[in-house]
């Protein structure tokens, strides 16, 4: 299989100025994949905001059907190239085929949900009252916008950054993670087929340095990053000590599921087994923090460890149609989340089932239960981004929501539950930004998603991911003048 790996810049790939690459390995075995990959110099940089600088002015005028047909265009282009993308992203980071697939069709939609938007954004007009004054207000782009990826969902994360800045006149430039940049490289050959003008859409590669020289780039009006809180919080600072560009965050998450004793068992176990369990736990709003109603704990414990076994026979090459979980992204994050279960061990932990490595090659990591952690515990408080769980019991509704809300984060939450009452009741009272009620948490074009306290802010997604790509204007106009 070819990989693209070069950058894409002002309408054609190109190697990066300064021979810089980054190595790319198959996290299944560990073997090399490519190192080819190119890494964006600061002169790359400085070239890909100059095309987009330059694309700007006839791109933000253009027509917004014309913008729109070009959207829908390379939404059709992801759909019939799914296979190609999603094996990409597979080798890459060991996401299994199956829902590499879906990460793929799930992106296409939300590029046409967007460019639905496309030159229908409304202004507003008040009449003169007593002031003498008719005012205006109108919605513009901020002109050059940049994206930076993380490895978990690239495509996914592309769409909800770069489709909302096409569809009312912005340029950009997308950053790919260094764990993760094969699918995304391919896209330059979609954005040409789909007739985006040359500078319109860039496309660079690299590890932290390069998100730097976005973030800290005079000449980029707004920044969008999804990662770790730490690495949020140094796009942040340089966003504020360059040109302060408008910045949105989608950081970490600890989030809570809550599973009162009249839930459905069958449900509340599936969907934080399976459904936690997708793409190995390595999904920021996972809920891994399992917070179960003491009456029923036995019961649900008894139910998850069986489900978290038979997960484990399931996990295995991503390649294969029936694997449905697969390994780590990369050597660093396997050693990441080990280093968890060592230190939760020597806490005296309970690991109720895996806890370990699974297999003697590759990134896989055992679906791991772990028993009343305590609240200060690492295990319990950190985002581990494996497929670990943390379960505690409580004795109330005001109990659970206390606990819930116990943690720095707040991106996510489940409740689960036959009371809808009660569920709507404890949806208003757990401080995040995307509940799920008997479910686990799934995403919709329609809907905004981001976080609470140190998970982020600003929204991707939805109407509120629109408006992050504009900056209200306000005009005043004098009818008291006589002629």
């Amino acid at each position: 299989m070819s990989y693209e790996t070069r950058l894409f810049i002002n309408g054609e790939y190109c190697n990066s100025s300064s021979g810089e690459t980054v190595a790319i390995y198959n996290p299944t075995d560990e073997s090399l994949v490519t190192d080819k990959v190119q890494v964006a110099s600061e002169a790359d940089i400085d070239r890909a905001v100059d095309a987009a600088k330059a694309a700007y002015p006839a791109w933000r005028q253009l027509a917004g059907h014309k913008r729109a047909k070009c959207m829908n265009k390379l939404a059709d282009l992801l759909e019939a190239n799914a296979e190609k993308l999603a094996k990409l992203e597979s080798i890459a980071m060991g996401q299994p085929i199956t829902v590499a697939k879906r990460m793929v069709l799930g992106p296409a939609a939300l590029w046409r949900y967007y460019a639905g938007y496309a030159g229908k954004v409304a202004g507003e007009s008040y009449p003169p009252d007593e002031d003498g004054y008719y005012k205006l207000v109108q919605y513009e782009p901020f002109g050059v916008c940049a994206g930076i990826c993380a490895w978990n969902g690239s495509h996914t994360l592309a769409a909800w950054k770069m489709a909302p800045a096409m569809a009312t006149g912005n340029v950009f430039i997308l950053k790919s993670s260094e764990k993760s940049p094969l699918g995304l490289a391919a896209y330059g050959e979609y954005i040409k087929e789909a007739g985006f003008p040359p500078g319109v859409i860039n496309i660079v590669a690299g590890a932290g340095p390069v998100g730097a020289m976005l973030a800290s780039h005079m000449q980029i009006s707004k920044i969008a990053f999804t990662g770790s809180a730490p690495s949020g919080r140094a796009v942040q600072q340089a966003a504020t000590k360059s040109n302060m560009k408008k910045v949105t965050l989608e950081l970490g998450g600890k989030s809570p599921a809550l599973i009162f004793e009249d839930a459905d068992m069958t449900n509340a176990v599936f969907h934080t087994a399976d459904g936690f369990l997708r793409n190995s736990g390595q999904v920021c709003v996972a809920s891994s923090r399992v917070l179960v109603q003491e009456s029923i704990a036995q019961e649900y414990v008894k139910k998850v460890k069986e489900a978290y076994e038979n997960a484990a026979k399931v996990m295995g090459d991503p390649a294969k149609a029936e694997t449905a979980f697969g390994p780590l992204a990369d050597k660093k994050q396997f050693d990441r989340v080990m280093g968890f279960l060592k230190d939760g061990k020597a806490e005296g932990v309970e690991v109720l089932t895996g806890g370990d490595r699974l297999g003697d090659k590759g990134t896989f990591v055992q679906p791991t239960v772990l028993l009343n952690p305590s609240l200060t515990s690492k295990v319990y408080t950190d985002e581990i981004f494996g497929p670990v769980i943390s379960v505690r019991t409580f004795k109330d509704e005001d109990d659970a929501i206390k606990l819930a809300n116990n943690t720095t984060y707040g991106l996510g939450s489940t409740i689960y539950t036959s009371d809808m009452a009660r569920a709507l009741r404890v949806a208003g009272k757990v401080e995040s930004g995307t509940v799920a009620i008997n479910s686990s948490w799934a995403g919709s074009p329609q809907t905004p998603f981001g976080g609470y306290k140190q998970s982020g802010y600003g929204r991707e997604s939805g109407i509120e991911g629109l408006k992050n790509y504009m900056q209200p204007k306000t005009i005043h106009i004098n009818m008291n003048l006589k002629k």
